[in-house]
């Protein structure tokens, strides 16, 4: 064959060949574009929008720990713990182990914010008390031995603009403040907190506020407080706040026993480093046996508490509360918070409680007229 064929008849097989695996070609997809997260700072810090969606997220908790001491049944000690050697009782601490989980959601509407918060808690640790009484000894679940505790649903509400259904803890509370940033805040009770409610904000943008909330009540270990019947509890309320402090107040209807019962509160900033609330409660008890119903848990028809919180420093705070009741009961509390890091908070409080000659039912559990405790708490929050 002439040299000028071969050459071409080998020109044309390549050109077929490399036509053939040009056909046979993969080609590579575009990459779609990749929605990264945004943040969402129309609600606060640490909200980001759920990608695909308008809706905005904030997840959040802590994580606690506490170590407590004192006399029993007004305090967290554990007491008469069976000894394992077999020779006696002892005491011992009471300690506890605390993740929180809470969530947040925000979005616009044209019916107003609608929103969502759910807070759950999970519990490891022995539980305080007096077991010398166990009859026979060690009977049933021997609550002082650390374990895993509750798991509780402490809120889950949807709120659309000033309109609140779900859990939360009772608008008698929540609405004027709680009874200063101590840790045993409740030496003197001064309210019911879990309920399921259909609740209604007035926000006036001028600082004054109101609130009207239709509660069920639960039960918190004191009686029978969720309503029985179709008729609600019925909370209401009004507070004005400026930059000076605030002024507050709140009524309640508790339906089960057909008792009334109201709080005041006003807040002073003082100074820019020292703040005081007084608080002051009163009740009927005119249908209770025990004088309580699930809003008055005081001993009396009145109760006061007052207190405040002094700022050492940007990461030292001295707080403190006092409360005393008709039936002459009285509780101190007081301590010294430290951040230790930022988000790391240490927490040392001396407690005390002095039964009241007019304390009839031992409300408290108090087995002493006078007892004292302590509680050292770790808190990570995030």
């Amino acid at each position: 064959m002439p040299i000028n064929k071969l050459l071409l008849c080998s020109a044309a097989a390549l050109v077929a060949a490399t036509g053939a695996r040009a056909a046979d070609a993969v080609v590579a997809a575009e990459p779609e574009p990749a929605e990264y997260v945004r943040i969402c700072d129309v609600y606060g810090t640490g909200y980001f929008y759920i990608p695909g969606t308008e809706t905005c997220l904030r997840i959040g908790g802590s994580v606690r720990y506490t170590i407590a001491a004192g006399n029993v049944g007004t305090f967290d000690a554990v007491n008469h713990v069976p000894d394992q050697m077999g020779d006696g009782t002892h005491g011992t601490w009471k300690k506890e182990a605390r993740f929180e989980i809470d969530t947040d959601t925000a979005q616009e509407t044209e019916l107003g914010a609608l929103k969502t918060f759910t807070m759950t808690r999970f519990y490891f640790g022995n539980s305080g008390g007096d077991y010398s009484d166990q009859k026979p000894a060690n009977s049933g679940r021997n609550n002082w031995q650390a374990r895993d505790k509750d798991i509780t649903l402490n809120a889950a509400w949807i709120q659309l603009g000033g309109l609140r259904v779900g859990k939360d803890d009772s608008a008698f509370d929540s609405f004027v403040g709680y009874a200063g940033d101590v840790i045993q805040d409740t030496l003197i009770p001064w309210g019911g907190y879990d309920t399921n409610l259909v609740q209604y904000n007035f926000d006036a943008g001028n600082g004054l506020a109101a609130v009207i909330s239709l509660e069920e009540g639960s039960d918190d270990g004191s009686g029978d407080n969720t309503i029985d019947s179709y008729v609600p509890n019925v909370v209401g309320g009004v507070k004005y706040t400026q930059a000076w402090g605030g002024i507050a107040a709140v009524g309640a209807y508790d339906s089960n026993f057909e008792e009334w019962t109201g709080k005041v509160r006003l807040d002073v900033n003082a100074t820019q480093s020292l703040s005081l609330f007084i608080m002051a409660g009163y009740g009927t008890d005119e249908h209770t046996a025990t004088g309580r119903n699930f809003f008055k848990e005081w001993g009396g028809n009145w109760a006061v508490w007052g207190g405040g919180t002094y700022k050492i420093n940007e990461k030292a705070s001295f707080n403190t509360q006092l409360s005393y009741d008709a039936e002459q009961n009285f509780g101190a509390a007081a301590n010294i918070r430290y951040m230790l890091v930022p988000g790391l908070k240490v927490t040392a409080e001396i407690d005390y409680f002095n039964r009241g000659a007019k304390d009839t039912y031992n409300w408290t559990g108090a087995a002493k007229k006078s007892a004292v405790g302590g509680v050292l708490r770790f808190q990570r929050s995030f």
